[in-house]
């Protein structure tokens, strides 16, 4: 994240050297003996969790990849790639020997990893073989909108059967609202690339359809999770109202207004943005809160934990700014302008 506010904002030497300090301890902790990132270390730098989530993978690539583009540390790029080409031997069991799931009892596929591959590749493409990029890009394509997209609601699903159809159990019927949107907002990254109008315009469908299905009547806000029957979900926080579900929509929105001009993007938009702006945001200290309950009152008081960090809260205000910027004029109010 700092390399890319070096790269794209602003060449504060600050920012690289924060984006150093963080590779450094990478390179020294952060992967086992396989090059397996551990999910969370000691402030020392001591695993703490094991590399069961290829996530981690994932994002240390996307870091050791930014910083090596921006400050010319071949090592870390080199890193990049090679994490990078590893992730698709793990894809059809990313957890491995940490995975609990019985084998063969109800084998699913889950929607994250083509989800996070088609940002991923995108972030890496300018170090990557050209062929790696178009087939991974196609794969990702194909997944994410074909395989979990279902064509008749429009609703996509967390997971699949590996025959790619409908499991009536809690982990087939579960929706992820911010995860279909953030997704979204890939597609529409790899349709600009294509010059794809049609991936583009199906994309901003699809996030109009989640908002819709997704969007709490009663109390404003995107539900995390939904049961696509309706039934009550297995996950105790479903009703919980998440920081990043509501930054990666409004970038997904932004970025649909611009690419198609669609009044419903700016529509929903000015929803969405109101509502995290006064709710998320701290008005007295800064930051976001992570976690509001239902009603949209402060649920945890902490701006950074286990899953929050400095990531889709300036990931997100960049997209939203650049897309702004380069595109059609959303009517924001004054307040809300200088807010981003």
């Amino acid at each position: 994240m700092f390399a890319l506010l070096y790269q794209q904002v602003e060449q504060r030497e600050e920012w690289l050297e924060m984006s150093r300090l963080g590779i450094d301890f990478l390179k020294k902790h952060g992967s086992d003996q396989k090059g397996q990132f551990y999910f969370s270390l000691t402030r020392e730098g001591k695993p703490l969790v094991q590399p069961y989530n290829i996530f981690s993978d994932c994002f240390a690539a996307m870091a050791f990849g930014k910083y090596g583009l921006v400050s010319g540390d071949s090592q870390s790029t080199e890193r990049a790639v090679n994490i990078f080409e590893q992730i698709p031997l793990r894809q059809d069991n990313p957890k491995g020997e940490y995975n609990k799931a019985f084998p063969g009892t109800r084998p699913l596929k889950n929607f994250a990893l083509p989800m996070i591959l088609s940002n991923l590749c995108l972030e890496l493409e300018p170090l990557l073989d050209k062929n790696l990029v178009e087939a991974t890009l196609e794969n990702c394509i194909h997944e994410v909108m074909e395989n979990f997209l279902d064509k008749e609601t429009l609703l996509v699903y967390e997971n699949r059967a590996l025959d790619n159809g409908f499991s009536d159990s809690f982990e087939g019927r579960l929706l992820n609202p911010g995860h279909a949107i953030e997704a979204m907002w890939f597609m529409m990254d790899i349709a600009s690339r294509r010059g794809d109008q049609q991936l583009t315009e199906r994309a901003v469908e699809v996030i109009l359809k989640q908002l819709e299905y997704g969007w709490d009547a009663e109390f404003g806000g995107i539900f995390y999770f939904i049961d696509v029957k309706g039934n009550p979900p297995q996950q105790l926080e479903w009703d919980q109202k998440l920081w990043w579900v509501h930054l990666e929509t409004l970038v997904a929105l932004a970025k649909g207004y611009k690419m198609t001009g669609d009044e419903r993007c700016a529509q929903w938009f000015e929803k969405v943005h109101e509502y995290a702006w006064n709710l998320f945001y701290d008005q007295e200290y800064g930051e976001w809160f992570g976690y509001l309950n239902r009603r949209g009152e402060v649920l945890l008081d902490l701006k950074g934990g286990k899953w929050k960090g400095c990531f889709h809260v300036p990931r997100a205000l960049y997209q939203v700014w650049k897309t702004l910027q380069s595109g059609k004029d959303l009517k924001v109010s004054a307040k809300q302008s200088q807010a981003l």
